[in-house]
C-alpha cells in the first residue's frame, strides 16, 4: 500500500501528463521491486488482491501469475484495500501512512471514512448510493450482498433488506497531495 501509493505520488508529481493516459500509465512497468520493475497494476491486482484478473469485477484469478506474483503476494486479500490504494484521482481515497502492526485499525478507520464521504442513502427510496470501486471490484466484496453487509456494518444503511444500490460516477480529475493521519 504504502509503496503503491507513494510512487503516484512521486511520478505523478513529475509527469502529471503520464495521466492522461491512465490505462498505458497503470501498465507501464516503472517501479522497482525486490530487483524487479513492475506495474501499478501489478502491485494492486497481483500482489495486493492475489493474482485477481483486472477487468474480472473480483471474481476471476489470472490463470497463469508468474513466480515473482506468486511469492510476493498476499495470502489473504481483504476488501478494505480498495478504501486505501490512491491512484491519484480525485474520488480515490487519501493516502495515509500504513503501519503493519497498526494496518486493520487503519483500514477500518479509513473505510468508515471514505463510505461516509462517497455514500448517500436515501430512506425515502431506499436507495443507496455508492462508489463505483464497490461496482468494479464486486467480488472482493462478496457481490451485493457482501457490498449491504459492508454498508451495513459501516452504518451507511440501517438494513440490508430491501436496499438498492446505485453506483456514482467515479471524478478522475487529477488530484495529488491528498494525505490524512489515520
Amino acid at each position: 500500500l504504502n509503496i503503491y501509493n507513494a510512487y503516484i505520488q512521486v511520478i505523478l508529481q513529475k509527469n502529471p501528463e503520464l495521466y492522461h493516459d491512465r490505462g498505458s500509465f497503470f501498465k507501464l512497468e516503472q517501479i522497482k521491486i525486490a530487483g524487479e520493475t513492475v506495474s501499478f497494476a501489478k502491485i494492486e491486482h497481483g500482489i495486493i488482491r492475489k493474482s485477481q484478473w483486472e477487468y474480472g469485477l473480483g471474481y476471476i484469478r489470472k490463470w497463469f501469475p508468474n513466480k515473482f506474483e506468486r511469492k510476493l503476494r498476499v495470502n489473504k486479500p481483504v476488501y478494505n484495500v480498495h478504501f486505501a490504494l490512491n491512484c491519484g484521482a480525485k474520488d480515490c481515497p487519501p493516502v495515509a501512512i500504513y503501519e503493519w502492526e497498526r494496518l486493520p485499525e487503519q483500514l477500518k478507520i479509513g473505510t468508515k471514512r471514505l463510505l461516509d464521504k462517497t455514500s448517500a442513502y436515501n430512506s425515502e427510496t431506499n436507495i443507496v448510493k455508492v462508489t463505483s470501486l464497490f461496482s468494479w471490484f464486486r467480488g472482493d466484496f462478496g457481490g451485493k450482498g457482501g457490498i449491504k453487509k459492508i454498508l451495513k456494518s459501516n452504518e451507511i444503511i440501517p438494513s440490508t433488506k430491501g436496499v438498492d444500490i446505485e453506483y456514482t460516477n467515479y471524478d478522475w480529475t487529477l488530484y495529488l497531495d491528498n494525505f490524512i493521519n489515520l
